[in-house]
């Protein structure tokens, strides 16, 4: 265990942030990110216009001076910045295209990835929480290019999120679309809304895991957990 290392943070219960605020439905398999049905029938155009229309206004509630030459733009960047990056793995259109490849060598051992960044937004006080994600997964028929688990954690990264619900939504997306289900996931992450506000624990790292089928097994899951170095 690094130190001050834990499995969870939480805040106060007013201002939920941690393990206590994921319902119960989605502790049990239901982990996609809630959405409106109309949440896309303005297009990304329509929806930065919109939010830099808003995110001024809130700049000038704030009491900022928007005809300073540093602030006079920064509605329309952080709309952009929205929808065209830290949120984009709200739209389906954006995942990226995974190919496939027959396993002609049938190999049947972990597949492991180690250490990719990812950064995300937690949904609720949208401040950023970042750190690095630990994947594995055992081959069928099929076997994936390794960027693309890269690429499959930076997609569900940008939502708005907990860390408890990215740690699920990558497992389950690796095993649908690896078509395994031997899959395992660890997110060890700094949240700023500890850090920043709150308790203000700037030294507190999150560990969230998600074991799939083999991995469910102590051998298994030890095996991943000490592969090159102690995970956690």
């Amino acid at each position: 265990m690094k130190q001050n290392e834990t499995s969870w943070n939480t805040d106060n219960e007013d201002e939920p942030c941690g393990p206590n605020a994921l319902g119960e439905q989605e502790v049990s398999g239901n982990a996609e990110t809630p959405l409106r049905e109309d949440a896309f029938v303005l297009d990304d155009d329509t929806k930065i216009e919109l939010i830099q229309k808003h995110f001024k206004e809130i700049m000038q509630i704030l009491g900022l001076d928007l005809t300073d030459s540093s602030l006079r733009g920064t509605p329309k960047r952080v709309a952009k910045m929205y929808v065209k990056e830290v949120f984009s793995g709200l739209n389906t259109k954006n995942k990226p295209h995974i190919t496939l490849f027959d396993n002609d060598y049938q190999f049947d051992d972990m597949v492991a990835v180690r250490d990719i960044n990812f950064y995300s937004m937690c949904e609720h006080h949208f401040l950023p929480f970042f750190g690095k994600a630990h994947v594995a997964y055992i081959p069928k028929e099929k076997v994936a290019g390794l960027s693309k688990i890269n690429r499959l954690v930076q997609f569900h990264a940008r939502k708005p999120q907990v860390q408890e619900r990215l740690t699920i939504q990558i497992a389950n997306e690796i095993r649908d679309v690896f078509h395994t289900e031997d899959v395992a996931v660890v997110l060890e992450a700094n949240h700023l809304c500890v850090a920043s506000r709150g308790v203000e624990d700037i030294g507190s790292i999150t560990t969230t895991s998600r074991f799939l089928g083999k991995f469910k097994e102590e051998e298994w899951k030890q095996r991943f957990l000490n592969m090159g170095r102690k995970i956690y």
